[in-house]
């Protein structure tokens, strides 16, 4: 079942009404048979109001989530109603921690892709 995992990295925020704000964003759509889950970080974001970057969220400046994946025309989007549980590290408190976001980003994605290959429910 490994090998029919699919992982499609994507540049558009999944999750964050203010997603299309954040000048850091990434999506990764993971696949494996009938389950779709897609994982988003979003971060530095540039606030229309302050014009200043601001948090998104309680002493954050990055975030990863997960959700389940809706059909939205041709894309598998977040189910933002839908959100998918893991252990890994989600929010950096630093506006400079896109590296720790970006390294975050991909373990969320492996945690989850381990999840999906042994059948645990999501």
């Amino acid at each position: 079942m490994k090998d029919k995992i699919k992982i499609t990295y994507r540049g558009w925020a999944g999750h964050f009404i203010c997603g299309h704000k954040c000048q850091f964003r990434l999506n990764t759509l993971i696949e494996l048979g009938d389950t779709r889950v897609v994982v988003s970080t979003v971060g530095r974001y540039l606030s229309p109001l302050k014009k200043e970057f601001d948090t998104i969220g309680y002493n954050r400046h990055y975030e990863t989530m997960a959700f389940h994946a809706v059909k939205d025309g041709e894309f598998w989007d977040a189910d933002v109603g839908r959100e998918v549980s893991f252990e890994s590290e989600w929010a950096w408190p630093q506006i400079d921690d896109e590296w720790r976001a970006n390294k975050g980003h991909i373990a969320v994605v492996e945690e989850i892709k381990q999840k999906m290959i042994s059948g645990e429910n999501l």
